[in-house]
């Protein structure tokens, strides 16, 4: 490339050089490959200085379906279904969408369980100064988002991990804006659901909250976090979803690992194991 005889042009072909950039400015040179240590870095980092600077001392993790809706959104989708239903020949396609729907509206109430459970406990634990037991979800849909809304009722704060998909996930509105993250690294995402939990509370969906669970299940039953109480949502579900009493009969896990979680229906229960958990440790003379 000939260099220009004006001098303005020269000093703007090097002011608009990417090389030229200041490095932490360089959204090329940060999205390389070889950076990856480094955006690693960041997204650790990031969201750890933020939950300081914000105050929040624990939080209880809350994972669930993102398919999950309330009852009235449940319901208008049944109705409107039936209504076409009436009025247009019965299809296959239609028939397995009306059952869907009916499923929905039966799986409305772990909607309203997730969000009465953020409401009772962000009601009882933000009316000080310290920010303990805070509602954590992905910030997605779903059961995410009635426990953000659970929290967001009570006048609480509560916090949000959206992730990046290939099929962008809208962030719920419930959780504080101040406190919603945003994550590239399923990896990061999970360690900062951990880093602060006092506790985790695990309601019915996919393979995306199985491997939440079982995630935490691993790393509980191998030591490498400390013990918290989990607790699943919805007992005949997890009965049918997972045949753990199978597992203990082929020995692949033993009696104790039963013990590392509980199976509840209500908030309130959710509640219940919380605490006989917090007043068993204290009773035994465990650290808490």
């Amino acid at each position: 490339m000939t260099p220009s005889a004006d001098p303005d042009e020269r000093l703007r072909a090097i002011l608009d050089s990417p090389t030229y950039r200041l490095a932490y400015e360089d959204i090329d040179l940060l999205g390389q490959e070889e950076l990856r240590p480094l955006r690693l870095q960041l997204e650790l980092l990031k969201p750890e200085r933020i939950l300081h600077e914000q105050g929040v001392h624990s939080t209880v993790v809350v994972f669930g379906s993102a398919r999950v809706s309330d009852a009235e959104t449940a319901t208008a989708r049944l109705d409107a279904l039936e209504q076409q239903a009436r009025t247009t020949p019965q299809n296959s396609k239609l028939t397995q969408e009306l059952s869907r729907a009916r499923r929905r509206v039966e799986q409305a109430r772990y909607y309203e369980e997730a969000q009465r459970f953020a409401h009772l406990i962000s009601k009882r634990f933000q009316q000080q100064e310290r920010c303990d037991f805070v509602v954590i979800t992905g910030g997605g849909p779903g059961i995410m988002e009635a426990a953000n809304r659970g929290a967001f009722d009570a006048g609480a704060r509560s916090i949000g991990l959206n992730i990046t998909l290939p099929h962008e996930q809208t962030p719920n509105s419930y959780m504080c804006p101040e406190l919603a993250f945003r994550f590239h690294y399923f990896a990061l995402r999970k360690m900062h659901f951990l880093m602060h939990a006092r506790g985790l509370v695990t309601f019915p969906g996919g393979f995306g909250t199985l491997d939440e669970l079982f995630e935490v299940l691993t790393l509980i039953q191998t030591g490498k976090m400390q013990r918290i109480p989990v607790v699943l949502v919805g007992r005949i579900f997890w009965r049918r979803a997972v045949d753990f009493d199978l597992l203990l009969d082929e020995g692949y896990v033993s009696p104790s690992d039963l013990d590392l979680f509980t199976c509840v229906d209500t908030a309130e229960e959710i509640i219940g194991a919380l605490e006989r958990f917090y007043i068993d440790r204290a009773t035994d003379g465990t650290p808490s």
